[in-house]
């Protein structure tokens, strides 16, 4: 399921290029415009921190729409910028609770963390170790958020939040990988300064992971007794393999041949 995995995430990127790069540029000038707040810091403290916190909140905000559109790129689908333009109203509960945890975050790396870790003693080591591992497990939960909120449309957010790390505890095989997959993708970005993966590019490979974790759960459920330590996944992705296709990196760059 791994290797179906990469190649369905690298192919779907690649046939909704140009929509992932214009998502991923607005996301590029929010990231400049974060550098240069946080420049500002020192000078003019309130109003640096203002404009921080809105330029979160528009990405958080601006999460829901890439998750609707990412989601329909992953089910084959197309109108981007309506998916877009739709999710942004749509899912503005689930994106105002991961404004909240994108601040939690922020305070925790930035403030938190770096207090118990700048003290010495064993207590304020123990208190480390504990918010390190903290932190390690909501990075590698987390990426479940908005594919699930997507796939299960009628969840609340804090279900959703939940169901994150369910799925994580239920497949932390899988959630280690994708977490070193999400780290690749992370300096693919950085190396490109933004422009693929990007974060639209990283949802798409989220939103294709929780779509293949679900066919998973969907024959559990009709197969209650089945042992779960054999999933049965060549049967389960054939479809999908059917609607992707026999690709390869040739016919990518030469389809006419």
């Amino acid at each position: 399921m791994k290797g179906f995995f990469i190649k369905k995430a690298f192919f779907d990127g690649w046939d909704n290029l140009i929509g992932m790069v214009i998502m991923n540029l607005g996301y590029i000038l929010l990231f400049l415009a974060a550098l240069s707040s946080l420049t500002l810091i020192g000078n003019m403290d309130a109003l640096a921190y203002v404009l921080l916190l809105l330029i979160i909140f528009v990405g958080s905000i601006a999460m829901g729409g890439v998750a609707s559109a990412t989601y329909g790129w992953s089910n084959y689908q197309s109108g981007t910028f309506a998916a877009f333009k739709e999710g942004l109203t749509r899912n503005i509960r689930h994106s105002l609770l991961y404004f909240g945890l994108q601040l939690f975050q922020f305070v925790f790396i930035s403030i938190v963390f770096p207090f118990y870790f700048g003290n010495s003693g064993p207590v304020f080591l123990i208190i480390s170790v504990v918010l390190f591992w903290f932190e390690i497990v909501l990075l590698l939960a987390l990426p479940y958020y908005f594919p699930l909120m997507s796939r299960l449309p009628g969840d609340r957010p804090l279900k959703t939040l939940k169901k994150c790390f369910i799925v994580f505890i239920d497949n932390f095989g899988f959630s280690i990988f994708f977490g070193i997959y999400n780290l690749i993708c992370t300096l693919l970005t950085i190396f490109t300064f933004g422009l693929i993966p990007g974060v639209a590019g990283m949802q798409l490979a989220k939103q294709d992971a929780m779509k293949l974790l679900m066919f998973k759960y969907d024959y559990l459920e009709e197969n209650e007794d089945t042992d779960r330590r054999h999933i049965p996944w060549e049967d389960l992705i054939y479809d999908e393999r059917e609607k992707l296709g026999p690709r390869s990196f040739k016919n990518m760059i030469f389809p006419w041949k």
